[in-house]
């Protein structure tokens, strides 16, 4: 079975995909506005230059309304365009009308790509999941893409998954190419996730 796959990943996979059909659509706007919100005042964010996040999609937590609020607050934004191999390159986020639509129901910037070593020049890093652990263990969507980006975040970079509430501290199957992030982002606030140090 291939990684990210396992009986324990996938039937948790789902249960965060059903209770996320569930939400009311009322329920996401809020979400959007208050992530926003949230995010522009953390300081990693609101000291940073370059911020690499990505483009909600689906019942995914909202991330169009914090994209543009970051543009606006002078950040470069990097977006991810994945590649055949699953793996991410990059480019700059030049607004709603700058993107396109992608491989898996996603959307993507049109703009030059920058090579997938680009993460390394974000100060901080913002990636989708369905659940976090409290030891900062992260529930992907089972491509595997952010297992091949985040080990090359650079030390110290603060990572934060964008989460709704309920999905921060539940109990998530751990693997060994598993890279556990330090941050959950939510409309309450930013939860700091305990991790030990990893060898980069």
């Amino acid at each position: 079975m291939g990684a990210g796959h396992s009986p324990a990943k996938t039937a948790l996979r789902d249960q965060v995909r059903a209770a996320r059909r569930r939400r009311p659509l009322g329920a996401a706007a809020d979400f959007a506005a208050d992530v926003s919100r949230v995010a522009l005042q953390w300081a990693p964010v609101r000291d940073a230059a370059t911020v690499a996040a990505y483009v909600s999609v689906g019942s995914e937590p909202g991330t169009g309304l914090l994209l543009d609020a970051l543009v606006a607050a002078g950040k470069r934004v990097i977006l991810p365009v994945v590649l055949p191999d699953l793996d991410l390159d990059w480019a700059v986020y030049d607004g709603p009308d700058a993107l396109a639509p992608a491989t898996r129901g996603l959307y993507e910037p049109t703009g030059p790509r920058l090579g997938r070593d680009a993460i390394r020049t974000a100060d901080v890093v913002l990636v989708p999941g369905l659940g976090v652990s409290p030891a900062g263990e992260r529930l992907g969507q089972g491509g595997g893409c952010y297992d091949r980006v985040l080990p090359r975040v650079p030390a110290g970079t603060p990572v934060a998954v964008v989460l709704f509430d309920d999905e921060v501290g539940v109990a998530v199957p751990s693997e060994p190419h598993d890279v556990r992030v330090g941050f959950a982002l939510t409309a309450s606030g930013v939860t700091p996730l305990s991790q030990p140090p990893v060898a980069r």
